[in-house]
């Protein structure tokens, strides 16, 4: 029996039931979308200040490695139908439950890790419309905290409602970047705002700094296999998820790349890397401070919408891992409506303290920190599951695909940064107890 055929005979072993309602193609797209175009889009010009129009490397180099991983994603979702999990169910059956376990918590690190930042970003932007909200970092942090329990609290309410959200959302924030990336990069003339700015402020080498803005503008395309994770929940995911997770790749490249050079253009870089809201310093350039209010109410709409997302996963994929028994049991309880309160609570209880801890810094600082760390726990799955499909389709031209991203994995996990790889590998050993304790009360 070949690789493929041997998936589709395991995947019943660990799929879930069907739902009532599942979710469709436009749906399971709007949740790669949403959760690409959330914060690494709109918070990230500020972290990318420092590299100047230098991070257009960056992103060349995230853009072929986001499709590679994309379509890595996309062939997994075929040979593994209807399988809850995304990476950790992909790579459980290549490689066993250790392993399993092993991208299960790393995966699960990053989505939490990621949430803060999401809900940072929120903050950010809400607080160019109230700017009582970000007056101090306990403020900050406390407007941040709010928004992923409301996000939570949605998801607690049903799957259904939350993919309702995250469909209205991502409508709303396609169709308004790619008006302002159209106005930014076709009308304004960018010699205004940057005539006097260099290619490369920082002052490093185009080497170095394709390897810094590499890992950052990474952080943007994260999401890319959102419509793996809740697999079981999606009608005819043989056909459904590849589709979403490319179709929905490629959307969000295109219009976080065109959004976020309009705005390295429109605003002044030592402006830009203070500014916990470049999108509203951009189009107050652009039209003045009015316009500036109602793209501020727009991005932290369409922040909120990344952030159910992600949260939605934040359910999603311990409830998957603790079926198969490798999670704590608590992370496999679902309630009446099907949805796992007990994982979304922990979640976004890790969430929270991790703002907590950091709330003294400023906005754009813990942004960066908590996405690169965010990173750095998802590049490790990214990578195990390039090697997974490299050893299900060694003879298949998808082996050369897989490779390729293999390979970018490990150049974009060196570029998260020592400080980055030391947390995210603390974490990693912190699982390894507790995977040693279910393995014992299985045995």
């Amino acid at each position: 029996m070949n690789p493929e055929h041997r998936a589709r005979a395991a995947a019943p072993a660990t799929a879930q039931p069907a739902m009532a309602q599942p979710i469709g193609l436009w749906t399971a797209t709007a949740l790669v979308v949403g959760n690409m175009i959330g914060s690494g889009l709109f918070l990230l010009p500020s972290s990318l200040a420092a590299y100047g129009m230098a991070s257009t490397l960056g992103w060349a180099i995230s853009t072929v490695g986001a499709l590679l991983l994309a379509a890595t994603f996309a062939r997994l979702g075929q040979l593994l139908p209807a399988v809850s999990g995304g990476p950790y169910a992909f790579a459980r059956f290549a490689f066993g439950d250790a392993i399993g376990f092993i991208v299960a918590w790393c995966y699960w690190i990053s989505i939490w890790s990621a949430v803060p930042a999401i809900a940072i970003a929120l903050t950010g932007y809400a607080g160019a419309c109230v700017p009582a909200l970000t007056a101090t970092p306990a403020r900050a942090a406390a407007c941040s905290i709010v928004s992923l329990w409301i996000c939570t609290l949605l998801n607690i309410s049903g799957l259904r409602t939350a993919g309702s959200v995250q469909l209205v959302t991502t409508l709303l924030k396609v169709a308004a970047l790619v008006v302002f990336a159209a106005v930014g990069l076709l009308v304004f003339d960018p010699a205004r705002a940057v005539a006097a700015a260099p290619f490369n402020p920082s002052g490093q080498s185009l080497l170095q700094v394709a390897v810094a803005t590499s890992a950052l503008t990474l952080w943007a395309f994260l999401g890319l296999e959102s419509a793996t994770v809740p697999a079981a929940a999606v009608a005819d995911p043989q056909r459904t998820v590849p589709r979403a997770t490319l179709l929905g790749t490629a959307i969000a490249i295109a219009v976080t790349i065109a959004a976020c050079s309009a705005v390295l253009r429109l605003v002044p870089p030592a402006s830009l890397a203070t500014s916990g809201a470049p999108f509203v310093d951009a189009v107050r350039l652009l039209l003045g401070d009015a316009a500036g209010y109602v793209v501020a109410i727009v991005a932290a709409i369409t922040c909120l919408g990344a952030l159910n997302g992600w949260v939605l996963m934040l359910g999603q994929l311990p409830l998957a891992t603790a079926r198969n028994g490798l999670f704590p049991a608590v992370f496999g309880r679902v309630d009446a409506n099907g949805t796992p309160r007990a994982a979304l609570l922990i979640g976004a209880t890790l969430s929270s303290l991790l703002v907590v801890a950091n709330y003294n810094a400023s906005l754009v600082s813990l942004f960066t920190w908590s996405i690169l760390l965010s990173t750095a726990a998802s590049l490790l799955p990214f990578l195990i599951c390039s090697l997974g499909l490299l050893r299900l389709q060694r003879r298949s031209p998808y082996a050369i695909v897989a490779l390729l991203a293999a390979i970018y994995s490990l150049y974009a996990l060196a570029g998260t940064g020592a400080q980055a790889l030391r947390w995210g590998g603390a974490l990693l050993l912190a699982g390894i107890p507790i995977y040693g304790w279910i393995r014992y009360r299985r045995a």
